[in-house]
């Protein structure tokens, strides 16, 4: 059975010195809140969390955002704040991981297909 293949939709941010991500659940939300903030951002985003790449663009290692970063890139270290930015200056991306065919549990030994 297929797994790891859910879309993931994300705001990609190029700052000046650090690439920041945000996922969120779709782009229908997303411009739907940019014309009426008074939706709540938590039904906006997937999972209160902002990413850094260090410079790798969209496809590089996530880690998360520390305060340092985001108090040099935005001028404040409060989430909320700093993720309304990126939501309204980013640039949304959806991508879609290929499948993985994989083993569920590899401790009950080699899968093998019968015919």
């Amino acid at each position: 059975m297929p797994r790891a293949n859910a879309p993931a939709s994300k705001i990609f941010y190029k700052g000046k010195v650090d690439d920041f991500i945000v996922f969120v659940d779709d782009l229908t939300t997303l411009n739907n809140w940019r014309k009426d903030r008074s939706i709540p951002l938590a039904d906006v985003v997937n999972g209160w969390k902002i990413f850094v790449t260090h410079s790798h663009g969209a496809q590089g290692i996530l880690d998360g955002a520390s305060k340092g970063a985001l108090e040099n890139e935005f001028g404040t270290s409060k989430d909320d704040e700093c993720m309304v930015k990126i939501l309204e200056m980013g640039e949304y991306q959806a991508t879609t991981n290929r499948e993985n065919q994989g083993d569920r549990d590899i401790r009950s030994g080699p899968s093998m297909i019968t015919r």
